[in-house]
């Protein structure tokens, strides 16, 4: 059956906004096999129309606008923490972002089309595809790697256990396989007599080897925690509207302070705090006063982990850098670690001299970045690799393998965002960096949500979004190092590339009777 191009795109279109629904915070899976499969159909029907490579570029490309605009609505709340200036740049932002990022599901779709033969070919080339361009996009442009297909599993621990072999990227394929596989097996992949139903059985098999297979590796006890080790987050619920007030911002930070140290602090070994929790740059011999101020959260004979900005020292030539700063009580800095990704428009302006726009963050400077991802080592510490905000999204770049650490430290503010669907997935991408490196992961976010996660990626303690207060945890150990930490994203199309080519080697008798792939 073929659809006429327009109506394969409309199709497309509606399938990609549903798919949204499978995402962080609403998570209705039972959705992904309707919504993948009307745009495996989709795809697979046009194939016959004059010049079909564009015709798959076309019907990928609305299935991207309907997939991004919807899934990156709340990107616009940004822009309402000042509406009077930035405002205007909404729609913009809306349309701009589901066909700019539409453009890479266009390009899967496209490649997927040089799958030649028959119906499990077209099907297992699908998915390869599919696969291939969210790696792309992870690096693309500076890269932005937000809701690949595999991040619908983020909240069940055992169906996510896949991402410490293959990562993200290799449980999105994986993941694309077993939801089309009703519509490939109608279409003939797994031979002509009831290919629907055989396609079930694939599909219901596939998400069973997933969860059987995750249950085995998670063990059933809690995993063990660092000793002499006791973590406070703060999450003090500042709105992003009042966070930069000129008058407000020394009582935000002694607000901290007070957040900080009660009851129980004592017993607390670290206190952390979000991104840019301390407005003030506290860095230098000449931020003595705010130094101090925050100093006072430090637990005695610990550490106060904070996000401040960083400027250079004056008489320098005036950068900015958005930092990870530790302060022990004395005021004294034991370690810097300067943000290395910065998020376009929001910490700097790509083609600044040529574009009548300024960055939406507080100042007009843009941001310097830092000099990439390193394991910091502090006194009485475990070694951790921080990471600030969106630097947690990126698959495989969150870790510097020459100097494993033992756990990973995001600090985030996603208060931009309000009670939107962008906290819940900024926290879904993170829990996969725990199981894909095998390390716990320490998450502090200014409104939420903030949390302790284990590696198998099981989240031990939290505060939700919008929630004032503090949360007090151990530190889980880490795991040895995951296949994915040696090999990176490698695993996954390694993986790909086998099952593409299994047909070929199978001894015919063992085959399901698939149709030719020649």
């Amino acid at each position: 059956m073929t659809l006429p191009k327009l109506s394969a795109g409309w199709l497309a279109l509606v399938a990609g906004a549903a798919t949204v629904l499978a995402l962080p915070p609403f998570s209705w899976l039972p959705v992904l096999p309707f919504s993948l499969c009307a745009a495996y159909f989709a795809w697979n029907s046009v194939a016959v129309w004059p010049r079909p490579g564009r015709a798959r570029a076309f019907v990928g490309w609305m299935f991207g606008v309907g997939y991004f605009a919807a899934g990156l609505y709340w990107v616009s709340y940004a822009f309402l923490v000042d509406a009077e200036t930035y405002g205007w740049m909404i729609p913009f932002a809306l349309v701009g972002l589901g066909a700019g990022l539409g453009l890479f599901t266009a390009l899967a779709f496209w490649l997927a089309g040089f799958a030649k033969g028959g119906g499990f070919a077209r099907w297992a080339g699908f998915a390869a595809a599919w696969m291939a361009v969210e790696w792309v996009r992870s690096w693309a442009l500076t890269g932005f790697p937000w809701n690949p297909l595999g991040v619908v599993w983020a909240f069940h621990p055992a169906m996510i256990q896949g991402a410490a072999v293959v990562g993200v990227f290799g449980l999105s394929w994986y993941t694309l396989l077993a939801m089309t596989a009703p519509m490939a097996g109608h279409l003939g992949a797994f031979g002509a007599r009831k290919g629907a139903w055989k396609g079930v059985g694939v599909a219901v098999a596939m998400v069973a080897v997933q969860g059987l297979g995750g249950l085995a590796r998670v063990p059933d006890a809690p995993q063990p925690v660092q000793d002499g080790v006791l973590l406070r987050l703060v999450q003090p619920d500042i709105p992003q509207t009042l966070k930069w007030d000129p008058v407000l911002r020394r009582d935000h930070l002694v607000d901290q302070v007070i957040l900080s140290r009660a009851a129980g602090w004592e017993k607390v070994t670290h206190v952390i705090w979000s991104e840019t929790a301390a407005t003030f740059p506290i860095d230098g011999a000449e931020n003595t006063f705010a130094r101090n101020i925050v100093a006072q959260a430090a637990p005695p004979g610990g550490w106060l982990i904070t996000g401040a900005p960083r400027v250079s020292p004056q008489g320098e030539p005036r950068r900015l850098w958005n930092s990870v700063i530790a302060v022990d009580r004395d005021g004294e800095t034991g370690a810097i670690f300067d943000k290395a990704h910065l998020v376009p428009f929001g910490e700097y302006v790509p083609l600044g001299g040529i574009l009548p726009v300024t960055k939406i963050t507080a100042g007009r400077t843009d941001f310097s970045p830092g000099p990439g991802v390193r394991t910091v080592h502090l006194p009485g510490t475990p070694a951790y690799s921080p990471l600030v905000c969106y630097e947690v999204i990126f698959p495989g770049a969150v870790v510097d393998a020459a100097d494993r650490p033992e756990w990973l430290l995001n600090l985030t503010n996603d208060a931009w965002f309000g009670l939107s669907a962008g906290p819940h997935q900024h926290f879904a991408a993170a829990i996969f960096r725990a199981v894909e490196e095998g390390l716990p992961l320490v998450r502090d976010a200014n409104t939420g949500i903030s949390a302790v996660v284990d590696p198998y990626g099981r989240v031990v303690a939290s505060l939700d979004l919008g929630q004032r207060g503090v949360l007090d945890s151990p530190l889980p150990r880490p795991l040895s190092a995951t296949i994915y930490a040696w090999t990176g994203n490698w695993s996954g199309f390694l993986l790909a590339m086998v099952f593409i080519l299994a047909p070929y080697f199978i001894p015919s008798r063992l085959r399901l009777r698939l149709p030719t792939t020649t």
